[in-house]
């Protein structure tokens, strides 16, 4: 039986918070030859992640994302910070949060979990890794599970 035909929907909302300008330009480069049809959002550290969230200041009209990929090392607010605020928040928890991160360190990974973390993925560092692992965050989180609004 075919896969029924995607079409961008509030499900396509993702809120990438990534810091570095070398592994942004790197995933929305795979994500985009991997031919998703996301609408990717950007916050470059926790405080703007925050404010994205909350629609403050330049982010008022921010769509509400269908899934957050966070990063650990972040400035100003770090990703533990950030997870701990969405899943303290009832409006903001049911959102999955994917941590995306090049650490594979046991102690991040736990705290993670610890904090309610959906999910924790190692950062790939080539395009065709990236490019798989976004076709199965895609498939997965924003195709096939059932997710609250």
């Amino acid at each position: 039986m075919p896969s029924p035909q995607f079409k961008p929907t509030a499900r396509s909302e993702v809120l990438l918070v990534e810091d570095n300008p070398g592994d942004i330009r790197l995933l929305q480069e795979a994500f985009k030859e991997a031919g998703l049809t996301w609408n990717l959002s950007i916050a470059r550290d926790g405080e703007h992640a925050m404010a994205f969230l909350h629609h403050e200041g330049i982010y008022a009209a921010s769509p509400r994302p269908a899934l957050i990929l966070l990063d650990l090392k972040l400035p100003r607010k770090d990703g533990p910070e950030v997870l701990a605020d969405i899943k303290r928040e009832k409006v903001l928890r049911n959102i999955p949060v994917v941590i995306l991160s090049s650490s594979t360190n046991p102690d991040d990974v736990s705290r993670a979990y610890d904090l309610h973390a959906n999910c924790y993925l190692a950062k790939p560092g080539d395009i065709e890794s990236i490019m798989r692992l976004g076709r199965l965050i895609d498939g997965f989180w924003l195709r096939f599970a059932v997710l609250a609004n």
